[in-house]
């Protein structure tokens, strides 16, 4: 398979995952910008996992810029990181219809982690592929914001079940230091 055709598949369901998230999102019974305060924490929920689901396309566009060749290994990796940021919109719209409870905010965590690690098993089956001295076996050695990720998830999933506030403010300070996406892949195939 060519690396065209894993990224438009990725593509399609990333965007599939955004519309079912939105469509989640039901107005309110009443035309008045006061009825918008019943919806807000399901505005909420959706913007950050919109955030996230946005983060993800972003990184995965980027690591997949040096790839010269895709394996089977890395459909079925790939497969595994899309089966767990699909289950993002479940956990959404659970978060969003019972905001700061403890098992949505747990769960929510849940997926994020297994996200997260997903995507960590895509770089390694990349780095298996394309070489450990190719460049993106030289710039997974240098992630450090994937494993800190992996590990404010796994704090904010137990944080969920004392103070479920914090750990959401977690899963923000996440979403926040992944905005701006690491720039040394445009870097290196631009020299």
């Amino acid at each position: 398979m060519s690396k065209g055709r894993l990224e438009a598949f990725s593509d399609g369901v990333l965007a599939i995952i955004i519309t079912i998230m939105i469509l989640e999102i039901r107005a309110p019974h009443e035309a008045t910008f006061e009825a918008l305060r019943s919806v807000w924490p399901a505005l909420a929920t959706y913007l950050l996992s919109f955030a996230f689901i946005g983060i993800y396309w972003v990184n995965h566009h980027h690591l997949l810029q040096p790839v010269r060749r895709v394996t089977g290994g890395i459909l079925w990796a790939n497969m595994h990181l899309l089966f767990w940021l699909s289950l993002v919109p479940f956990a959404t719209a659970w978060m969003g219809e019972y905001p700061f409870a403890k098992a949505p905010v747990a769960v929510y965590g849940g997926i994020l982690w297994c996200s997260a690690v997903a995507f960590q098993i895509l770089v390694l089956r990349l780095v298996a592929s394309e070489g450990r001295e190719s460049l993106l076996g030289r710039l997974a050695r240098a992630d450090r914001k994937g494993i800190t990720s992996q590990v404010a998830y796994t704090t904010a999933v137990g944080i969920a079940f004392v103070e479920p506030r914090i750990a959401v403010a977690i899963y923000v300070a996440v979403a926040a230091a992944w905005i701006v996406p690491d720039r040394a892949v445009e870097r290196e195939l631009a020299d």
